[in-house]
Protein backbone atom coordinates (compact mmCIF):
# COMPACT_ATOMS: atom_id res chain seq x y z
CA UNK A 1 0.00 0.00 0.00
CA UNK A 2 1.57 3.24 -0.63
CA UNK A 3 0.59 6.44 1.08
CA UNK A 4 2.09 10.17 0.71
CA UNK A 5 5.02 11.00 2.93
CA UNK A 6 4.27 12.41 6.31
CA UNK A 7 0.91 10.62 5.85
CA UNK A 8 -0.14 7.36 7.99
CA UNK A 9 -2.27 4.62 6.19
CA UNK A 10 -5.99 5.50 5.88
CA UNK A 11 -9.18 3.49 5.79
CA UNK A 12 -9.53 5.01 2.16
CA UNK A 13 -5.97 3.08 1.42
CA UNK A 14 -7.25 0.35 2.79
CA UNK A 15 -10.50 0.32 0.55
CA UNK A 16 -8.92 1.56 -2.26
CA UNK A 17 -6.57 -1.64 -1.89
CA UNK A 18 -9.82 -3.83 -1.49
CA UNK A 19 -11.34 -2.20 -5.11
CA UNK A 20 -7.95 -3.10 -6.48
CA UNK A 21 -8.13 -6.88 -5.32
CA UNK A 22 -11.61 -7.37 -6.64
CA UNK A 23 -10.89 -6.06 -10.24
CA UNK A 24 -8.01 -8.56 -10.52
CA UNK A 25 -10.24 -10.87 -9.27
CA UNK A 26 -12.83 -10.11 -11.92
CA UNK A 27 -10.23 -10.19 -14.43
CA UNK A 28 -9.06 -13.45 -13.65
CA UNK A 29 -12.80 -14.28 -13.45
CA UNK A 30 -13.61 -13.22 -16.97
CA UNK A 31 -10.29 -15.20 -18.29
CA UNK A 32 -11.23 -18.64 -16.48
CA UNK A 33 -12.59 -21.35 -18.38
CA UNK A 34 -12.13 -23.68 -16.18
CA UNK A 35 -15.74 -24.03 -14.13
CA UNK A 36 -15.25 -24.89 -10.51
CA UNK A 37 -12.61 -22.11 -10.87
CA UNK A 38 -15.05 -19.86 -12.35
CA UNK A 39 -17.15 -20.63 -9.48
CA UNK A 40 -14.74 -20.31 -6.91
CA UNK A 41 -13.38 -16.97 -8.20
CA UNK A 42 -17.41 -15.75 -8.39
CA UNK A 43 -17.82 -16.51 -4.58
CA UNK A 44 -14.79 -14.77 -3.42
CA UNK A 45 -15.36 -11.68 -5.56
CA UNK A 46 -18.99 -11.88 -3.70
CA UNK A 47 -17.77 -12.06 -0.11
CA UNK A 48 -15.22 -9.67 -0.50
CA UNK A 49 -17.88 -7.65 -2.05
CA UNK A 50 -20.32 -8.08 0.52
CA UNK A 51 -17.76 -7.55 3.30
CA UNK A 52 -16.41 -4.23 2.17
CA UNK A 53 -19.82 -3.05 1.25
CA UNK A 54 -20.97 -3.70 4.86
CA UNK A 55 -17.49 -2.11 6.32
CA UNK A 56 -18.52 1.29 4.00
CA UNK A 57 -21.97 1.23 5.12
CA UNK A 58 -21.26 1.00 9.01
CA UNK A 59 -17.95 2.54 9.43
CA UNK A 60 -17.15 5.15 6.14
CA UNK A 61 -20.88 6.71 5.09
CA UNK A 62 -21.48 8.03 8.62
CA UNK A 63 -17.89 9.89 8.44
CA UNK A 64 -19.08 11.04 4.92
CA UNK A 65 -22.35 11.62 5.83
CA UNK A 66 -20.47 14.58 8.85
CA UNK A 67 -17.77 15.75 6.79
CA UNK A 68 -19.12 16.08 3.56
CA UNK A 69 -20.75 19.17 2.63
CA UNK A 70 -23.07 16.96 0.59
CA UNK A 71 -22.86 14.07 2.76
CA UNK A 72 -26.24 12.89 3.05
CA UNK A 73 -26.88 13.00 -0.53
CA UNK A 74 -23.58 11.00 -1.70
CA UNK A 75 -24.57 8.22 0.87
CA UNK A 76 -27.82 8.25 -0.32
CA UNK A 77 -26.35 7.57 -3.94
CA UNK A 78 -23.72 5.04 -2.69
CA UNK A 79 -26.67 2.89 -1.18
CA UNK A 80 -28.50 3.09 -3.79
CA UNK A 81 -25.32 2.00 -5.84
CA UNK A 82 -24.33 -0.68 -2.86
CA UNK A 83 -28.39 -1.82 -3.28
CA UNK A 84 -27.61 -2.15 -7.07
CA UNK A 85 -24.58 -4.32 -7.04
CA UNK A 86 -25.78 -6.57 -4.07
CA UNK A 87 -28.53 -7.30 -6.42
CA UNK A 88 -26.16 -8.36 -8.98
CA UNK A 89 -24.28 -9.92 -6.79
CA UNK A 90 -27.21 -12.82 -5.67
CA UNK A 91 -28.00 -12.86 -9.34
CA UNK A 92 -24.38 -14.19 -10.00
CA UNK A 93 -24.59 -16.73 -6.54
CA UNK A 94 -27.48 -18.13 -8.33
CA UNK A 95 -26.01 -19.11 -11.68
CA UNK A 96 -24.45 -21.81 -12.31
CA UNK A 97 -20.71 -21.01 -14.08
CA UNK A 98 -21.61 -22.52 -18.12
CA UNK A 99 -24.77 -20.68 -17.75
CA UNK A 100 -24.57 -18.00 -20.45
CA UNK A 101 -25.45 -15.47 -18.38
CA UNK A 102 -23.14 -16.03 -15.72
CA UNK A 103 -20.95 -14.22 -18.55
CA UNK A 104 -23.66 -11.81 -18.88
CA UNK A 105 -24.26 -10.88 -15.04
CA UNK A 106 -20.31 -10.60 -14.74
CA UNK A 107 -19.91 -8.23 -17.26
CA UNK A 108 -23.06 -6.43 -15.74
CA UNK A 109 -20.97 -6.38 -12.38
CA UNK A 110 -17.84 -5.35 -14.00
CA UNK A 111 -19.18 -2.45 -15.51
CA UNK A 112 -21.10 -1.38 -12.64
CA UNK A 113 -18.52 -1.91 -9.93
CA UNK A 114 -16.30 0.42 -12.14
CA UNK A 115 -18.66 3.06 -12.38
CA UNK A 116 -19.03 3.23 -8.10
CA UNK A 117 -15.21 2.61 -7.52
CA UNK A 118 -14.53 6.08 -10.44
CA UNK A 119 -16.74 7.79 -8.23
CA UNK A 120 -15.39 7.15 -4.70
CA UNK A 121 -11.81 7.03 -5.83
CA UNK A 122 -12.06 10.47 -8.04
CA UNK A 123 -14.32 12.65 -6.17
CA UNK A 124 -15.39 11.13 -2.28
CA UNK A 125 -12.32 9.71 -1.26
CA UNK A 126 -10.24 12.80 -1.75
CA UNK A 127 -12.98 15.27 -0.56
CA UNK A 128 -13.18 13.39 2.60
CA UNK A 129 -9.17 12.93 3.20
CA UNK A 130 -9.38 16.54 3.29
CA UNK A 131 -12.56 16.98 4.93
CA UNK A 132 -11.94 14.49 8.00
CA UNK A 133 -9.21 14.92 10.97
CA UNK A 134 -6.83 12.10 9.49
CA UNK A 135 -6.91 10.62 13.12
CA UNK A 136 -10.13 9.42 12.51
CA UNK A 137 -9.62 7.88 9.20
CA UNK A 138 -6.64 6.26 10.56
CA UNK A 139 -8.66 4.86 13.47
CA UNK A 140 -11.04 3.66 10.97
CA UNK A 141 -8.81 0.85 9.36
CA UNK A 142 -8.96 -1.42 12.22
CA UNK A 143 -13.08 -1.04 12.62
CA UNK A 144 -13.46 -1.92 9.31
CA UNK A 145 -11.12 -4.71 9.24
CA UNK A 146 -12.77 -6.07 12.08
CA UNK A 147 -16.29 -5.71 10.74
CA UNK A 148 -14.96 -7.26 7.25
CA UNK A 149 -13.90 -10.30 9.61
CA UNK A 150 -17.50 -10.59 11.02
CA UNK A 151 -19.57 -10.03 8.46
CA UNK A 152 -21.65 -11.94 5.37
CA UNK A 153 -19.87 -13.81 2.86
CA UNK A 154 -23.42 -13.90 0.58
CA UNK A 155 -25.77 -11.13 -0.55
CA UNK A 156 -28.93 -10.57 1.21
CA UNK A 157 -30.63 -7.85 -1.35
CA UNK A 158 -33.20 -7.86 1.19
CA UNK A 159 -32.11 -7.23 4.12
CA UNK A 160 -31.44 -3.23 5.34
CA UNK A 161 -28.11 -1.67 4.40
CA UNK A 162 -27.90 0.56 7.49
CA UNK A 163 -25.64 1.18 10.32
CA UNK A 164 -27.22 -0.48 13.02
CA UNK A 165 -27.95 -3.00 11.27
CA UNK A 166 -24.87 -3.79 9.97
CA UNK A 167 -23.16 -3.65 13.79
CA UNK A 168 -25.80 -5.29 15.60
CA UNK A 169 -27.46 -8.15 13.22
CA UNK A 170 -24.57 -8.08 10.47
CA UNK A 171 -22.11 -10.61 12.75
CA UNK A 172 -25.13 -13.15 13.55
CA UNK A 173 -26.19 -12.66 9.80
CA UNK A 174 -22.52 -13.28 8.93
CA UNK A 175 -22.06 -16.39 10.93
CA UNK A 176 -24.70 -18.29 8.99
CA UNK A 177 -23.07 -17.35 5.95
CA UNK A 178 -19.90 -18.63 6.85
CA UNK A 179 -21.29 -21.39 8.28
CA UNK A 180 -23.52 -22.27 4.97
CA UNK A 181 -20.06 -21.90 3.35
CA UNK A 182 -18.73 -24.28 5.56
CA UNK A 183 -21.35 -26.85 4.98
CA UNK A 184 -21.77 -26.59 1.52
CA UNK A 185 -17.70 -26.50 0.48
CA UNK A 186 -17.84 -22.81 -0.50
CA UNK A 187 -14.12 -21.04 -1.02
CA UNK A 188 -15.31 -17.52 -0.10
CA UNK A 189 -12.27 -16.16 1.65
Amino acid sequence: MTTTPGRSQDVLDVLMSEHREVEALLKELRAATDLTQRRELADQIIAQLVRHSVAEEAYVYPVVRDYLPNGPEAVEHDMEEHDELEHILKELEGLEPDDPAFDEVTLELQTTLAHHIAEEEAQQFPALRAAAPEAELVELVEKVQRIETLAPTRAHPNAPNSELFHKLVGPGVGLVDRLRDSLSGRLAS
